[in-house]
């Protein structure tokens, strides 16, 4: 009986980790049609994303109700107690991902409405995309193997990230001081450069919290040297 118990208990938990992998793969979805839809102003296809976000949000409380399910009839204890954690705080960041991409599928919406704006310089924006996509499916990928080294990985891809926000600003900000008709749609390219730099930074957060499963300490909020040492001991 306790061999069934524990059997039934294992599966639980691969049922979770299973619904979180499902939730991500619509969330990446979410990001490669919104970019696309900005690039190539597909306007359908941006209403696509915005459509996709309610499955997210019903997927955030399925797997959230699961977990509470699992807390209560099972009591998990020490590595099982950290990955039901690590699962409600990761698909807390799926979703708020999903609001992200929804957000530039409406602003590309707004960008290509009745033509009112000229289009904008999305160089900044594709390299951004590039990234924080790389960025989710390695988080992902950290989760589904429960493997902390590659927290590591996507902090230096943040880095590069970063980089380029600031690079976006700049250019944008200058585009605007030059020609005050560009106002409008620089506005519009940096609320997406800030949205896609929260991608990132959510995507890093779930390295993080499978560092916790794995190790057994919070390390948000700690330096690559601190999370490093972590990794070694």
């Amino acid at each position: 009986m306790a061999t069934h118990s524990f059997s039934k208990f294992d599966s639980e938990l691969e049922s979770l980790r299973s619904k979180v992998l499902e939730m991500g793969g619509i969330v990446e979805e979410q990001i490669k049609n919104a970019v696309d839809a900005l690039v190539d102003a597909d306007a359908k296809l941006a209403k696509k994303v915005i459509d996709a976000d309610e499955k997210v949000n019903d997927l955030e409380k399925l797997i959230d109700e699961n977990c509470l399910l699992v807390l209560v009839k099972r009591s998990p204890a020490a590595g099982d107690l950290r990955f039901v954690s690590t699962v409600q705080k990761t698909i807390s960041d799926l979703e708020r991902i999903g609001d992200e991409s929804t957000k530039i599928a409406r602003a590309a919406l707004r960008i290509y409405e009745d033509d009112r704006m000229g289009k904008p310089s999305l160089s900044d924006i594709k390299s951004m995309a590039k990234l924080v996509s790389e960025m989710l499916h390695e988080a992902l990928d950290s989760f589904a193997r429960l493997d902390p080294e590659i927290s590591l990985d996507v902090i230096k891809i943040d880095e590069s990230v970063d980089d380029i926000y600031q690079s976006c600003m700049r250019t944008q900000l200058t585009f605007m001081l030059e020609d005050p008709r560009k106002i409008s749609a620089s506005m519009e390219v940096i609320y997406i450069a800030k949205a896609l730099e929260r991608i990132g930074d959510h995507s890093q957060n779930i390295t993080e919290y499978v560092v916790y499963t794995v190790k057994g300490t919070d390390v948000r909020h700690a330096s690559v040297k601190d999370i490093k040492r972590e990794l070694k001991g």
